[in-house]
């Protein structure tokens, strides 16, 4: 099992950035990817963005493309999310995940809370 452990979440204005991160321990030899999702208030949770744990593949939500850039420390087996030109429909709890198969994330952080105020 991989232990997630998210950090940087916090309230910031329109416009504003943060960067989120995800320590990851255990067995990160097993790790294939890591994603952040995020479940808005009210709303079911959904995906924000992913990278494979080897290599440079990366994948954007499209309504994140673009201000949203997801980066990885293997060597700090800790995985980050620069969050720009934040809007209030960003507000939500983010979470990041790992998959030890393709496709299949397995194991979930507790989540970092994301607050975007107008």
């Amino acid at each position: 099992q991989v232990q997630l452990v998210e950090s940087g979440g916090g309230l910031v204005q329109v416009g504003g950035s943060l960067r989120l991160s995800c320590a990851a321990s255990g067995r990160t030899t097993s790790i294939y990817a890591v994603a952040w999702y995020r479940r808005p208030p009210g709303k079911e949770r959904e995906f924000v963005a992913a990278k494979t744990w080897v290599g440079s593949a990366t994948s954007y939500a499209d309504s994140v493309e673009g201000r949203f850039t997801m980066s990885r420390d293997n060597a700090k087996n800790t995985v980050y999310l620069e969050m720009n030109n934040l809007k209030p429909a960003d507000t939500a709890v983010y979470y990041c995940a790992v998959a030890r198969v393709k496709g299949r994330y397995s194991d979930w952080g507790q989540g970092t809370q994301v607050t975007v105020s107008s």
